[in-house]
């Protein structure tokens, strides 16, 4: 076997936790045997869950009843000490004894508590927030989804450096292709900062991306790029906005096929194709946003996320570590 791969998990961040947390491990180990798994948490729940479902040599756990809550502040939660479950992990990684962290507690905190234990990637100014959209053509990696309001051109540069870095550890025999969400496709569109980080990428030489110049919102799902580059205050809008009208289509068609015998008989007819569109909009399939920048990586799953969720963001851990993601993001920032 090659060298496992060593996750640190943070067992009790978010909603059912450790419950979802640990049965997402076994789920992933099934597909996974090259995986060992740090567990920080409440010893006695966790071991009652594993419950001999995991080979004894494929994890270890890190007792602590010291929890970060959902509704800590940042500071609070930082405060709470160093042996709740979700320092405990990323410290993990900061000492080496792991590759990379996953939680799916309060995301503040963790933002907070993994720039006070890791460094930041040199040359990187600001780390970003990450995550995984579906379009038409497969799947686009977008940044900053709310880790920095206010960024400059060099930022939102080393966003489209590490977004595309990023896209390549995950998907790395396709092309990555950035581009730069704004108001129009127009070079004169924009404010002043996006207009000139479009003018240096344009300029860049011998970077390992094709820039394609602008994007706008109604162009997301298109997949003729697969890269979307934004400030966090626009990336956050832009998501929310997205899941917004996801669980709205989704809501509706669910109303139409079931409020009438017509309907009924209609989704009965058309069960296959819905089934198809619930496993393409199913948010359990893109979970795991990732917080790049340090130079380790953390995964923040969504708290409210069941173990089939949680087990994707392991696996999204599993492709960014054996895509050499820290790597490739040094390799390309200089």
């Amino acid at each position: 076997m090659n060298k496992a791969i060593k996750i640190a998990v943070d067992a009790m961040g978010g909603d059912g936790s450790p419950r979802k947390t640990i049965e997402g491990i076994i789920h992933h180990y099934k597909n996974n045997n090259d995986t060992f798994y740090q567990i920080f948490g409440d010893q006695n729940k966790i071991t009652n869950i594993i419950n001999n479902k995991l080979p004894k040599n494929t994890f270890e756990i890190t007792h602590t009843q010291d929890v970060v809550k959902g509704t800590d502040s940042p500071l609070e939660a930082a405060k709470r000490g160093k042996k709740t479950s979700m320092w405990l992990a990323i410290e993990s990684v900061k000492n080496k004894k792991s590759d990379i962290v996953v939680s799916a507690g309060n995301t503040g905190a963790l933002l907070v508590i993994a720039k006070l234990n890791l460094k930041m990637i040199e040359d990187i100014d600001k780390p970003a927030l990450a995550a995984l959209w579906p379009n038409k053509k497969g799947m686009s990696v977008v940044l900053d989804l709310g880790a920095n309001i206010e960024c400059s051109s060099k930022n939102l540069i080393d966003f489209s450096i590490m977004g595309s870095s990023l896209f390549k550890s995950l998907y790395p025999n396709d092309i990555a292709k950035v581009a730069l969400l704004n108001i129009g496709s127009e070079e004169i569109k924009g404010h002043e900062i996006i207009k000139e980080t479009y003018q240096k990428l344009s300029e860049k030489k011998n970077l390992d991306f094709d820039f394609k110049g602008y994007i706008e919102g109604n162009q997301l799902m298109n997949g003729d790029v697969n890269v979307i580059i934004a400030d966090g205050f626009t990336g956050n809008v832009a998501l929310k906005t997205a899941e917004g009208t996801s669980n709205f289509i989704t809501s509706e068609l669910k109303k139409a096929m079931t409020g009438s015998i017509i309907g009924k008989i209609s989704s009965l007819l058309n069960i296959s194709n819905l089934r198809k569109f619930k496993k393409r909009f199913d948010p359990r399939l893109y979970n795991g946003a990732i917080f790049i920048g340090l130079d380790s990586p953390v995964i923040k799953s969504h708290g409210g996320t069941d173990y089939i969720g949680f087990s994707n963001s392991l696996s999204v851990c599993s492709r960014i570590i054996k895509g050499d993601l820290i790597k490739k993001i040094r390799n390309n920032i200089n």
